[in-house]
């Protein structure tokens, strides 16, 4: 238990040194901490991390799907259904039998070994191209269409991963009772998670405490991923539909202070979860090359570098026809979604960035199969799989920005971002416009004395003062912006006062806590109210 404990310290401090150089040299920090996993690997006296698939298959991938899941909005989830199935589903299928052919054809290995390795390496990871696209300032409807992708498509991927390992153990493979399985699987998750999401948010509401009501939200995916995946599905298709349901419902139902909580909490978990996986999968190098010492080289080096071409081109040759095929053929698509402009096309299909669940699906195969026999070429899969993680993390990884300015998809992004800004600004314009007219018919009613309606009329008057008018040129700034700055100077000001009574014994710790909380909500606000557009 020491020895782990002290393994964990060893792992937080070299991923907080890398997240600090990461930041400092303004690189996507995933590439960082794998490049950084895959360095220490080999330095002598470094103990061995190994990666635990059920871990991370069972502890690690619930919280992440259902984090993404909360953030991801509904409405525009369900507005892009058609390119994220396109994707989730059918580029999933597409590339593990690409990846199939290409392993029987020119690996020489059985069809249903290539179907486990197509199962394997199919589906994108969504953390470090979702980190290195919203970086580049892309369109939002891309952030969100890969971000929905990378919700549903692990479902896909294991799902057909079982199948595939099934065929290799039993022999057998069946289309039609597959299909029926998988069709099972989705509308039995799809029920499911809608029942556990109307549960956690009844019992949040019920509970009325935000260090129970937290505790319940990390028990909620846990609950949305385990039964299903415990009865033979996927786990991740409930959590998916839990993610979505709290976070179309969870507005009016959550209380403030356990959203303003919950927000620090999620934020730090899914950090330290996707950083610590990025340096274990790096961790995981030495192992795998004292593996492949009993494999010819050329022939790991040949099929990492055929699948790993493989798995890019399938994305590429699937990414067009399934987004110009159903306007040519259907004008009611046409009509309500006009086919998306080539460059777009072409920045979804370079993010196919291969990451942790396909690790560690690879390191869950089988030993053996039940006659004893070992699993066939086994080592050869986990090496192909990493090497396509490594290839497409650091590769496309560090291209992926040149290939964003190449395509001009920047300015586009930025033009995007200046209209959401104007139009949050007229949003909050809007809401302090009514909500004054319910406050002005509120004193008339109830009769409010002057001293206090004069104080609510004052806050409304302050947070309209507070809203910048839009710039009229991308950069400028207005006098909200500029007094952001000399509010933040003034709070310091304050803390350093504040401090000093207490130093002076003017106040107790109590009441400094008090007053701090409140300087640090203010200091919030100024900083989101201060959020530009990226230029």
């Amino acid at each position: 238990m020491v020895h782990g404990f002290l393994t964990f310290l060893l792992v937080l401090t070299v991923l907080c040194a890398a997240a600090t150089a990461a930041r400092k040299f303004d690189l996507t920090p995933a590439i960082v901490f794998l490049v950084v996993g895959v360095v220490l690997a080999f330095v002598p006296g470094m103990p061995p991390i190994a990666m635990e698939p059920e871990g991370v298959l069972l502890l690690v991938l619930p919280p992440l799907i259902y984090s993404a899941g909360v953030s991801m909005s509904w409405r525009e989830f369900k507005s892009n259904l058609r390119p994220i199935s396109m994707l989730a589903v059918g580029a999933v299928i597409f590339t593990t039998c690409a990846v199939a052919c290409a392993a029987h054809w020119l690996l020489d290995l059985p069809w249903s070994v290539g179907f486990v390795l197509g199962a394997i390496v199919s589906p994108p990871d969504v953390v470090a191209p979702l980190a290195i696209a919203r970086r580049l300032g892309l369109q939002h409807r891309i952030l969100v269409i890969l971000e929905g992708e990378g919700l549903a498509n692990d479902a896909t991927a294991l799902i057909l991963y079982r199948f595939a390992v099934a065929a290799v153990t039993t022999g057998t493979f069946s289309l039609l009772t597959a299909t029926v399985s998988f069709t099972a699987i989705l509308i039995g998750e799809i029920i499911f998670g809608i029942g556990v999401g109307w549960l956690s948010l009844r019992l949040r509401q019920w509970a009325r405490d935000p260090r129970v009501e937290i505790s319940l939200s990390l028990l909620t995916p846990y609950l949305a991923f385990w039964i299903p995946q415990h009865f033979g599905g996927s786990g991740v298709i409930a959590t998916v539909v839990t993610g979505l349901y709290v976070s179309w419902n969870g507005p009016l139902l959550i209380s403030a202070a356990t959203r303003l909580q919950g927000i620090f909490f999620w934020d730090f978990v899914i950090w330290l979860i996707e950083g610590v996986l990025f340096l274990i999968v790096g961790f995981q190098t030495k192992l795998l090359f004292d593996t492949s010492k009993a494999l010819p080289l050329h022939d790991v080096l040949f099929g990492i570098a055929i699948t790993s071409a493989i798995v890019i081109a399938a994305r590429f040759m699937w990414v067009f026809p399934s987004a110009y095929l159903p306007q040519w053929f259907s004008e009611r698509i046409r009509k309500r979604d006009p086919a998306p402009p080539w460059r777009t096309i072409v920045i979804i299909g370079f993010t196919g960035i291969r990451g942790v669940v396909s690790l560690a699906v690879a390191l869950a195969l089988p030993y053996a199969l039940p006659n004893g026999e070992g699993f066939p070429h086994r080592d050869l899969l986990l090496l192909i799989s990493f090497g396509v993680i490594f290839v497409t993390v650091v590769g496309i990884g560090t291209t992926l920005p040149l290939v964003v300015r190449m395509l001009g998809l920047s300015e586009h992004g930025r033009s995007e971002a200046r209209r959401e800004r104007e139009a949050e600004i007229a949003a909050r314009r809007e809401i302090i416009h009514a909500s004054r007219k319910s406050l002005t018919a509120i004193i008339a009613e109830r009769k409010l004395p002057e001293s206090l309606a004069r104080f609510l009329e004052a806050r409304h008057e302050t947070r309209m003062r507070a809203l910048p008018d839009p710039p009229s040129n991308p950069g400028e700034n207005t006098p909200a912006t500029k007094g952001a700055g000399m509010v933040r100077e003034i709070i310091t000001i304050e803390r350093k006062l504040l401090h000093k009574l207490l130093r002076d014994g003017k106040i107790t710790d109590e009441t400094r806590r008090r007053i701090e909380r409140d300087l640090d909500l203010e200091e919030a606000v100024v900083n989101n109210r201060e959020r530009k557009t990226p230029l």
